[in-house]
């Protein structure tokens, strides 16, 4: 039976990785690197520099790939998210013939397997399929919501308070209860919310490259959709997050 290794390496600071998933990349004969392409060399290229820090198990090797894209244009979000993990399923299981027999495959993931990432879900369809040839392990991860945290020097709750995450799709659809972080807005959805709340954003979290900005939404929203534009055009892509809250405490 082959070891499917899922390893959260953090939200691109090579030094977020942990002692755990060092040991997990350790014991892979074969790390997964994920290159979607000149237009987001920089995430390959954190995960290669994880492996050139961190991996001293002369078997190991990597192995690229380039992951097929969801059809945006797809009018239904569910179907078409569907239909992108059937492609990713049929990919890994291709890429898998790689780990020998009894051996080890690492999938090195951004953030965290489990907050907002397909690879358990996808690996999840190749067990269904043909539940011997695999054991999976997870191995957890600093995400992009701890480095947002920590880049403001905020809590995540407030006390006696929950948290809700969300999308920025779904934020746009009237989604936002109390304390609410938001992934995945490309369409800057916070334009729309009340003024009044307090945001706290960030992008490219833990890298060299971060930026943050906070304050009353009224007052910076613009200022972030500046830094959020120049930033993507200088490097071709972006990742951010952010926190609403109402002021107070």
């Amino acid at each position: 039976m082959k070891t499917i290794l899922i390893v959260g390496i953090g939200a691109g600071n090579p030094e977020h990785i942990t002692m755990e998933a060092i040991g997990a990349l350790n014991r892979a004969d074969v790390l997964f690197v994920s290159d979607k392409g000149a237009g987001k060399s920089e995430l390959a290229d954190v995960r290669r520099e994880i492996c050139r820090r961190y991996v001293t198990n002369p078997q190991s090797r990597i192995v690229d790939f380039v992951p097929p894209t969801r059809d945006a244009a797809n009018p239904g979000y569910k179907a078409g998210v569907a239909d992108w993990h059937a492609a990713l399923a049929a990919l890994y299981r291709r890429l898998l013939d790689e780990v020998p027999e009894g051996g080890a495959g690492a999938f090195l993931v951004w953030g965290d397997p489990g907050v907002y990432d397909s690879t358990i879900r996808i690996v999840d369809r190749l067990r269904a399929a043909d539940p011997d040839a695999f054991a999976v392990e997870v191995i957890p991860g600093i995400t992009s919501i701890h480095a947002l945290t920590a880049a403001h020097g905020i809590a995540l709750n407030r006390i006696g308070e929950p948290v809700h995450i969300t999308t920025g799709r779904r934020l746009s659809q009237g989604d936002r209860h109390g304390d609410t972080v938001v992934m995945l807005d490309g369409q800057t959805a916070f334009m729309d919310e009340d003024p009044d709340l307090l945001i706290f954003w960030g992008a490219y979290l833990g890298t060299e490259d971060e930026i943050i900005i906070s304050g009353r939404l009224g007052d910076v929203r613009d200022e972030i959709v500046a830094a959020r534009n120049e930033a993507r055009e200088r490097h071709g892509w972006i990742m951010d997050t952010y926190l609403l809250r109402a002021a107070g405490d």
